[in-house]
């Protein structure tokens, strides 16, 4: 079991933020929570992933807001996941006694439901004795909104313009000025309960006695291991795989069939820099990706949602960017304004912190490949596609072949000059390829002659205009020799033989360009600058990428390796940030759905290499 410990100080002495990776998430398919390794929530919207928060005090610890829990003396600190649930268990070790919080946020059943909503922490005392502090401290609107505190029928109530909480306790909470704070003791066997409601319109406060805590715990266990239980994953690594899936299952918004890119936004991709963007939509991109993976492991009713999602959310465009957007809200909505909040000073002081993303409107030609390729294996391992849905894949693709040349933003989103790079014209060939594939297994229309011009002249294009004789390697964009690890995509993609000479080469290059130590940067910012200030640590999607593509040249052994010393890099409870720092700490939002996909990708590979 991946537990974490560590030495928690009192109070007076506590840090003023939890670094990333001492976090784990919960959630309940419409919004999520991070619980740092002190007890402390500290990241929280309520009661959707895309919401303004309620506790932010990871990007502002003394205007974000945050509920604390945790013993009034010195005490060590583990932390860890009831098993095969999204159920976070943090233990306090203390000379007086050990104590525990179970965090979680009830799921009974799979109701599409978008109001209803609950966060329960119940602490017991499993040896001695322990006093415990908790302190509620919302503040609405990512800090912006007053709000008041009062006390009704036995609840604590936090009104603000647009946002009511109830909070229920079952030892003696008070107000303190804007907050809420209980001081309790408990010993052996007992337990106390915490149970935050959104309330307003027809939902009253409620009260969660500490039996009907047990029971809510016991039905969320046995939702999460119902769901797991579907898994076909039996290799090496199942502990890891099944984290991933449980996570990227908590990524998903039950209401619309959304999937979130990650939970959070403005995490810091550099401590005190400026890339801090907002993650809390669903790219295109990202969620096709995502489908794959758990379509892998047996998980059909997720990418169904997807698709549901497609059809009943996105409306095609017939703007000059494309029919698609490369991002969406979790509603399906198209405007996604990105504001600055300069009242709050970031994670430790990164800013600015930002909400809403201007890439909506960005050109990236790679989210068809990406999408086609998703409902491509849908249609093969889940149910098969409408005739409404083959119309719009028709509709996609007849416009990717009129558009492919077209330079664009690429897949990492640069906010500097547009290119002809080499992953967009990939994604290109893939949503041709996959869809004729599709045309031909189910015997539907298409103009195949048209398409497989256009596929086969990306083809050659790639090829030629791709490679580059100076660097020996496919690269980055047409006119210069700069390296991306994008490019380890097209044996993956099925473009190139994973043992072509060309291929092989360019595995070599990258390896002695872009990797230290197994990491893999996704490229150089300083030979291909991005528009932004500042630098990156390495990207973990593209290390799981490199991962697959050794095993696939058939370097196995190198990327065995190179996979456990990536495991090393997952935080206590085995979630990943976006990228990985260079002393080795979490870096980027978190935790982030790209990683753990391609972790999933990168072990059935491995484990298929290894037989």
């Amino acid at each position: 079991m991946i537990t974490s410990e560590s030495l928690r100080p009192c109070r007076a002495d506590a840090p003023r933020y939890m670094p990333i990776a001492e976090h784990g998430l919960i959630g309940d398919l419409r919004t999520a929570a991070l619980v740092g390794t002190n007890g402390t929530i500290d990241w929280y919207c309520c009661s959707r992933f895309d919401a303004p928060s309620v506790f932010a005090a990871i990007l502002d610890a003394d205007r974000g807001g945050a509920f604390e829990l945790s013993p009034d003396v010195p005490a060590r600190t583990k932390q860890f996941y009831f098993p095969d649930t999204n159920i976070l268990i943090t233990r306090f070790f203390a000379d007086e006694g050990v104590g525990e919080v179970q965090d979680f946020m009830p799921i009974v059943d799979d109701s599409r439901e978008a109001d209803r909503h609950r966060l329960i922490r119940r602490v017991i005392c499993v040896r001695g004795s322990m006093p415990f502090t908790a302190r509620v401290a919302p503040r609405f609107d990512y800090g912006r909104s007053p709000h008041t505190v009062s006390q009704r029928q036995g609840h604590t109530v936090f009104d603000s313009p647009d946002l009511s909480l109830a909070l229920t306790s079952s030892v003696a909470a008070d107000v303190d000025g804007l907050d809420a704070v209980a001081s309790f003791t408990l010993d052996e066997g007992q337990a106390a309960v915490f149970a935050l409601d959104r309330i307003g319109g027809k939902v009253e406060p409620r009260s969660c006695p500490v039996m009907e805590a047990e029971e809510l715990f016991g039905a969320t266990v046995r939702y999460w291991r119902s769901w797991l239980s579907h898994s076909r994953y039996r290799g090496r690594w199942r502990e890891m795989v099944h984290r991933s899936a449980l996570t990227l299952k908590l990524l998903t918004y039950a209401p619309t069939g959304a999937i979130v890119a990650a939970p959070t936004t403005s995490l810091p991709e550099q401590i005190g820099g400026e890339r801090n963007w907002d993650y809390r939509y669903v790219w295109v991109r990202d969620a096709a990706f995502c489908i794959y993976a758990l379509l892998r492991l047996g998980f059909t009713d997720e990418a169904e949602s997807f698709v549901r999602f497609l059809s009943e959310r996105i409306s095609l465009s017939e703007s000059a960017g494309g029919p698609l957007q490369i991002m969406y809200g979790i509603d399906g909505r198209s405007e996604l304004p990105e504001v600055e909040l300069h009242h709050l000073e970031g994670h430790l002081g990164s800013a600015p912190v930002r909400i809403g993303n201007n890439a909506v409107n960005q050109l990236q030609l790679d989210i068809y490949g990406a999408l086609i390729d998703s409902l491509y294996l849908y249609d093969k391992w889940g149910q098969p596609l409408s005739s409404e849905h083959w119309d719009t894949i028709g509709a996609l693709v007849d416009w990717v072949c009129d558009n492919w040349d077209q330079p664009d933003e690429g897949i990492w989103e640069t906010r500097g000059k547009i290119q002809n790079f080499l992953y967009s014209q990939l994604m290109c060939w893939v949503a041709i390829e996959r869809a004729m594939r599709i045309a031909t297994h189910r015997g539907l229309p298409a103009d195949m002659t048209r398409w497989a011009h256009v596929r086969d002249t990306i083809y050659r294009r790639i090829m030629q205009r791709g490679w580059s004789e100076g660097r020996q390697a496919f690269v980055q964009h047409e006119g210069e020799d700069v390296l991306d690890a994008a490019v380890l995509m097209m044996p993956l993609a099925k473009f190139i033989s994973p043992t072509d000479p060309k291929w092989l080469s360019t595995l070599d290059v990258l390896g002695d360009g872009l990797v230290s130590d197994s990491l893999v940067y996704r490229y150089d910012p300083r030979s291909s600058p991005d528009g932004l200030r500042g630098e990156e640590g390495t990207f973990s999607i593209c290390t799981f990428w490199y991962v697959e593509a050794l095993s696939r040249a058939g370097r196995v052994d190198e990327a065995r390796l190179a996979f456990e010393k990536m495991l090393t890099y997952a935080n206590h409870v085995g979630l990943y940030a976006e990228e990985i720092g260079r002393t080795g700490e979490q870096v980027g939002n978190f935790p982030q759905a790209f990683t753990h996909l391609a972790l999933i990708s990168a072990a059935f590979n491995l484990d298929k290499a290894l037989g």
